[in-house]
């Protein structure tokens, strides 16, 4: 028996030596997340060899799609237009105030294909229950199709409202095609859409485990939130399908987070990003066609929109690069909601330096956590940025789940991706960044509001805290890479 446990715990060793291996010299990870995984596979032998299979693969780039010659050329001709006329200084802005942000506009049309529109109308929604009955109302006047693609679906009240409507609307021959994440809606089973099914709609996993349990892609998570009916009305942002997000649950109380209806161009990027993950996860692949992307009427004083998208498809981290451009133009304020605070480096010094600069950097978190660890990482990063001048509070009403980013009245984002690594690296993400004044501030308004709510950070408070919450944190941090 000795023998036996010996010969186990060597081939233990040796396979850790063999990921640590190839940690350092074959998949070329960032620096921080290998050293956070080499940490775990050495004082967690065992766990941690179980915990890589499982969350610390990569993704297998020939599994995923990529925008293939052609897949989107109804696009391609529009997005090349709209890069000459940036380049040429002939493309005109309806807003004056967004003049001065054309380098962004291109830099998000460059690395995404983020085509930007002004004719869109959009509405900012803070609380869910008006949010899901503007939403369920417009399901139920369908006329064509309904796409709906959720990190989270729940088997409740609301996600059963939801389901009878879409098998109603898939009974009325109304085309209904339903996409959630495997991990997201762990119990939200294929049986829970079965009628939807029946009646002709179709319900599809994001990335399902193969084995029961165990999913060796759990690390990569569809995180998108967007509904999009009829081709013309798009929703996006924070908001799941689920009774928490009505304030229901009884850990968090009410909750604060932020979505948006658009009704305009944009909704076409929102559908064609529906079309490529729905061909990444079902066997039944969708042909783009006019049908899907019917003409929107034409707004005259519209507001500006890209939508953007980022994922472990893409090295080039559309989302993350595109919140540094927002940071680094501030000149006068930066307001910033997040559920999860784990910055990077390149955020984490863009704040502080812009603090440094003189700009009204706030950053808001929630002052309850849903998950400890993150919550315990995220105070860890509050000290750094309040030593640099950065005002930090803590949301107390409820839990704050707001992914949004104003700055200097001009320009916000609102989406689906939090100020973390997870989100910026992992995750299958898409966000709205708004270029309107009138949004932009309606924003920072809510932000004022939300901020009466909150208890602040201070430098002296801070350095108070108990010893024990120290180490959470300092623990926790080691391990944020991955979180």
């Amino acid at each position: 028996m000795q023998v036996l446990q010996q010969f186990l715990y060597a081939i233990i060793l040796l396979s850790n030596i063999i990921l640590a291996a190839v940690l350092i010299f074959l998949e070329r990870r960032n620096i921080a997340a290998t050293w956070a995984w080499l940490m775990v596979l050495l004082f967690l032998p065992i766990v941690g060899f179980v915990l890589y299979l499982i969350f610390g693969q990569k993704l297998n780039k020939r599994r995923l799609y990529r925008l293939k010659e052609g897949e989107l050329s109804q696009f391609h001709s529009v997005v090349e237009r709209e890069k000459q006329l940036l380049e040429s200084g002939a493309f005109r802005v309806h807003d004056p105030a967004i003049e001065k942000h054309r380098d962004m506009i291109y830099m998000n049309l460059v690395s995404d294909g983020a085509l930007y529109t002004q004719d869109n109308v959009v509405r900012i929604y803070t609380e869910g229950q008006p949010l899901f009955e503007e939403m369920l109302a417009e399901i139920e006047q369908a006329k064509e199709h309904i796409h709906l693609l959720y990190y989270i679906i729940r088997n409740d009240e609301l996600g059963k409202r939801l389901r009878e409507l879409l098998v109603a609307k898939a009974k009325q021959g109304v085309e209904v095609r339903v996409l959630y994440d495997a991990v997201g809606s762990p119990n939200t089973m294929a049986r829970f859409f079965r009628p939807l099914v029946a009646a002709g709609g179709e319900a599809v996993p994001f990335f399902p485990s193969k084995i029961p349990l165990v999913n060796f892609r759990v690390n990569f998570r569809n995180h998108r939130k967007l509904t999009i009916i009829d081709g013309a009305i798009g929703y996006i942002g924070g908001f799941n399908i689920g009774d928490e997000y009505l304030g229901k649950s009884k850990h968090l109380g009410y909750w604060r987070d932020t979505h948006l209806r658009i009704q305009g161009n944009a909704v076409y990027m929102l559908q064609s990003r529906f079309f490529l993950d729905w061909n990444l996860a079902s066997p039944k692949r969708m042909e783009q066609s006019s049908f899907y992307f019917p003409e929107c009427d034409r707004v005259a004083d519209g507001s500006g929109v890209q939508i953007v998208s980022s994922g472990p498809n893409s090295e080039k981290q559309q989302i993350k690069h595109a919140l540094l451009k927002m940071i680094y133009k501030a000149k006068k304020r930066i307001y910033l909601q997040t559920p999860y605070f784990i910055p990077d480096d390149n955020i984490l010094t863009a704040l502080k330096m812009a603090a440094m600069s003189g700009v009204d950097v706030r950053v808001m978190i929630p002052g309850r956590p849903d998950s400890k660890m993150v919550y315990w990482a995220s105070h860890s990063y509050l000290g750094d940025v309040v030593k640099s001048g950065v005002r930090c509070f803590l949301y107390e009403k409820g839990f704050m789940h707001a992914k949004t980013i104003v700055v200097d009245s001009e320009l916000a984002s609102v989406g689906t991706a939090n100020v973390d690594i997870r989100s910026f690296k992992l995750n299958f993400e898409t966000n709205a960044f708004l270029y309107d004044s009138k949004l932009a501030t309606q924003l920072e308004e809510q932000f004022l509001s939300d901020q009466k709510d909150c208890q602040e950070v201070t430098m002296e408070e801070y350095v108070k805290r108990p010893l024990h919450l120290r180490m959470l944190e300092s623990l926790t941090r080691l391990l944020s890479p991955i979180l």
